[in-house]
């Protein structure tokens, strides 16, 4: 328990020291370069055009799910009917 105690706070501590070196490499620029408003359109329709796809593949998957189901629990529904009328008065 004592390391946990001391490893934490040394763990933040290097981690807040490391972070603004870093940051500070390619003049603060990214990955992709320098950002103009073209980049940032570009990125914006990208994304416009990501999320209602995504929730479109999503929603077709649910409904193949679903009819799978539907259809597993179709196939087992005359066997418990045919239990019902087995025996009793």
């Amino acid at each position: 328990m004592r390391r946990l105690f001391w490893s934490l706070p040394t763990a933040a501590a290097l981690l807040l020291l490391s972070a603004p070196a870093a940051l500070a490499m390619n003049d603060g620029r990214g990955f992709y370069g320098a950002t103009d408003d073209k980049v940032v359109t570009t990125a914006g329709f990208i994304l416009i055009v990501f999320f209602p796809t995504f929730i479109l593949l999503a929603s077709l998957l649910q409904k193949h799910l679903e009819k799978r189901k539907d259809a597993r629990v179709a196939a087992a529904r005359p066997h418990r009917d045919g239990d019902r009328f087995s025996g009793g008065w």
